[in-house]
């Protein structure tokens, strides 16, 4: 067979190959160097880090002609051999087939003969927790006294269940996990040798599946192989590996952030009809606020990547991303998310668990900016609208075709001093339409672009419902002017967030098609990020929530002032905190 998985193609074949396991590696060659080889070694850990591979290695160490040395030559017959697997003085026993005593007796038997080739004879027994009871025993006295050219390498999963007389004559060696930057960092020099092409962040999605085990990483890039060919997309990439979308935690927390708890239902409702597990999507919502909060707490950005177990682009979003709140916003969202991955675990209705968590955690009081303390009242909306902003960065999008508009012709509308005047942004927000600019009366008529007549709620009302995801980012812009047919939305600093995603080209290109559509003439959007020190105007969000909270402060005061509540404070003491308006009955005939 010439096709070879690559977990065996690339196994290391030197103690320098091996990843992972610094440890063991410097203990190992230390020990060998110094001639100072116990006679039985034990090598725990999870799966895929490498024990088998470390045993055959020192095996290698071991019988080589120029040794035993920790750097075995890999060209004498002996390293050939047991490379190959064919060494007569190295012994492989799987201890899951090979149970009984009788096993071990056969083992007894055979230790007392001299190696064939090399300096000494080898015993690798695999999985050695799933031998008996009797055979341990059987094994203790070989395993304390052995010739003196007999070395045992012992290798399991699981330690417990290895009786302590075993544990007592090894030296015992702890494999660990393998991290994340490690795996990723293979993964890219396979995919280099193979001529395979992946984007940055499907290696992060391999290295995450694969929970700190190698071996099951390049069985999944073998996978995403088979799949997709040597040019491997992230999108099908997910759907191999059943992951959540990236984008869909993305979308949550701006939810939560815009404290619109109906776009955070419709964000589950999606995960739901995708198909994905909801205990998963949770976990990586934790996983998510728990990296915002590093980004939040530490100082160095240098530090960051080693933090997170992250690609170097995704720190920097994430890095960018955290600086829109504050570190008890988020780790009040930590506590909610985690304990409704805690309880999920045990619902039978956990679509309802994870709703009422979303639902609980945009009505989060406190919300803000590093370096901000608003009152317990403040939220996300109000920090925003405090917050002046003018144009410091920008992103714009291409001009698209709709088949019912006609191509512009002329120069944009441009003011007295030739520059294009700004839009009474309070207009733009309301429901009446307005006209980007005018041109002096006592200039001559020339040929002009159609000025943009656009209903911004309209606008954002066909996004919405649409593409429900963009939408609520859209929603998040304050639109600032209209200059011929170019419309430039801000975004104060707070909403780093939908920022970074509306600059994206697709997202850009869609609301640009979109109110092309609405207005009936092409457009141009232009996206840019607001300033501090200069004043801007409210977004819908920020006025939708600014509505929500008069009508409660309006039903507040109203049940202050009924006679009936007036009556239980005095009697009681106390205040009221909350009001819930609760809907009339029907009557039952």
């Amino acid at each position: 067979m010439d096709y070879q998985v690559s977990a065996r193609k690339y196994r290391p074949a030197s103690f320098t190959d091996v990843i992972g396991q610094p440890h063991v590696v410097q203990t190992l060659m230390n020990a060998i160097s110094a001639r100072r080889i116990a006679h039985a070694f034990l090598f725990s850990g999870m799966r895929g880090v490498g024990k088998t591979t470390m045993a055959r290695i020192l095996a290698k160490a071991l019988n080589c002609e120029q040794g035993p040395t920790a750097t075995p030559c890999q060209t004498c017959a002996s390293c050939l051999e047991i490379a190959g697997g064919t060494s007569v003085d190295v012994i492989e026993i799987d201890a899951a087939s090979n149970t009984g005593v009788d096993d071990v007796r056969e083992i007894r038997e055979n230790i007392k003969f001299t190696p064939f080739r090399g300096s000494y004879r080898i015993y690798i027994i695999d999985e050695v927790h799933m031998l008996s009871a009797s055979a341990f025993n059987a094994l203790l006295k070989t395993l304390e006294e052995p010739p003196p050219h007999a070395v045992f390498i012992f290798a399991t999963t699981e330690i417990h269940k290895i009786p302590a007389t075993i544990l007592s004559r090894c030296q015992h060696y702890n494999f660990r996990r393998i991290p994340r930057l490690e795996i990723m960092r293979c993964l890219r020099e396979v995919a280099d040798r193979d001529g395979v092409t992946l984007e940055e962040r499907s290696f992060a999605a391999l290295a995450k599946a694969s929970e700190g085990s190698m071996r099951d990483a390049l069985s999944l890039l073998d996978q995403a192989v088979a799949f997709g060919g040597k040019a491997v997309r992230h999108s099908d990439l997910e759907r191999l590996l059943g992951a959540v979308p990236h984008e869909l935690v993305l979308t949550m927390m701006a939810a939560v952030t815009a404290r619109d708890g109906a776009a955070a239902l419709r964000v589950i409702a999606d995960v739901l009809d995708q198909g994905h597990d909801l205990r998963a999507y949770c976990s990586d919502l934790v996983e998510h606020i728990r990296n915002l909060l590093v980004a939040a707490v530490v100082p160095a950005p240098e530090r960051l990547p080693a933090l997170m177990d992250l690609s170097d682009d995704e720190v920097h979003e994430i890095a960018a991303d955290a600086r829109g709140f504050t570190t008890e916003h988020l780790m009040e969202l930590f506590r909610i998310f985690s304990h409704a991955e805690d309880a999920l675990r045990l619902t039978t209705h956990p679509r309802f668990v994870l709703e009422v968590a979303a639902v609980r955690a945009g009505h989060l009081p406190l919300a803000g900016s590093p370096g901000t303390t608003p009152s317990a009242a403040t939220s996300p909306a109000q920090s925003q609208a405090t917050r002046p902003a003018a144009p410091k960065r920008e992103a714009s999008a291409a001009r698209p075709t709709p088949s019912s508009a006609t191509p512009p012709t002329g120069n944009p509308v441009a003011g007295a001093a030739g520059k294009p005047e700004p839009v009474d942004r309070g207009k733009l927000a309301g429901p009446q339409p307005v006209e980007a600019g005018s041109r002096p009366r006592s200039e001559p008529p020339q040929p002009e672009a159609p000025a943009i007549r656009l209903h911004w709620d309209q606008l954002l009302q066909r996004v919405v419902t649409s593409h429900p995801q963009v939408g609520l980012f859209l929603e998040m812009g304050i639109p600032l002017k209209v200059d011929g047919d170019e419309l430039t939305i801000g975004y104060p600093e707070t909403a780093s967030m939908a920022l970074d995603r509306m600059r994206k080209e697709d997202s850009l290109r869609l609301v640009a098609g979109i109110c092309a559509e609405v207005i009936g003439q092409p457009v141009r959007l232009r996206v840019v990020e607001l300033r501090e020190d200069d004043p801007a105007g409210v977004s819908a969000f920020q006025a939708r929530a600014a509505k929500e909270r008069a009508g409660k402060q309006a039903l507040l005061e109203h049940a202050r002032a009924h006679p009936l509540v007036k009556q239980a404070l005095e009697i009681f003491g106390g205040d009221v905190i909350e009001v819930r308006q609760v809907p009339p009955r029907k009557e039952v005939r």
